[in-house]
């Protein structure tokens, strides 16, 4: 199973639209989004072409490939608009035989564990910056940085899983960093 991971939208319907092309061109099974989708939140700048109604209709048109969990910029009204469930504080995944516990970062993130097991996976966005850390016993933390409003001197970006591979790109394409799991 091939993931492409992305986080904090936060209504850019301009970096939307590119990362969409990225998962057509990536040719992955599912778009897994970690939050934060719809709006830009009281401490961020308005993102590029600030359109949620165009994200809402950009979204809706592959729901079927989507999976995401609720940042916290999404409200339950959002899944309203929204046509695939957006408001679990978790998902689980498995890539590289190791199980990843997918969450926005909010909640639960390297000072909050949840309840892993050594060697799992931490993966969650909110902070809009990239990471690959190891910690604990054998376990990663992942982080595919934000679509369309980066930090700490990233690009946009999201991730890839293709089996036990994690690659970093920009929104584009080019690959910045690369990892087996």
């Amino acid at each position: 199973m091939k993931y492409l991971i992305a986080s904090d939208i936060h209504g850019s319907a301009y970096y939307c639209a590119r990362l969409l092309q990225d998962f057509a061109r990536e040719q992955a099974d599912r778009l897994v989004l970690l939050g934060d989708i719809l709006y830009h939140g009281p401490r961020n700048d308005l993102p590029r072409e600030y359109a949620p109604k165009r994200v809402i209709d950009l979204l809706n048109g592959i729901r079927q490939h989507i999976f995401c969990v609720r940042g916290n910029c999404d409200a339950e009204v959002d899944q309203l608009v929204l046509h695939f469930p957006i408001l679990a504080d978790y998902a689980l995944l498995e890539a590289g035989g190791r199980l990843i516990f997918a969450t926005h970062g909010h909640h639960y993130n390297l000072e909050h564990l949840p309840p892993l097991q050594p060697g799992d996976v931490l993966l969650h966005g909110h902070t809009h910056v990239p990471a690959w850390v190891p910690f604990g016993q054998n376990n990663l933390y992942l982080n595919p940085g934000s679509v369309s409003l980066p930090k700490g001197g990233s690009t946009q970006g999201y991730l890839l899983l293709d089996g036990s591979t994690a690659i970093w790109k920009e929104v584009g394409g080019q690959t910045l960093h690369q990892l087996t799991l």
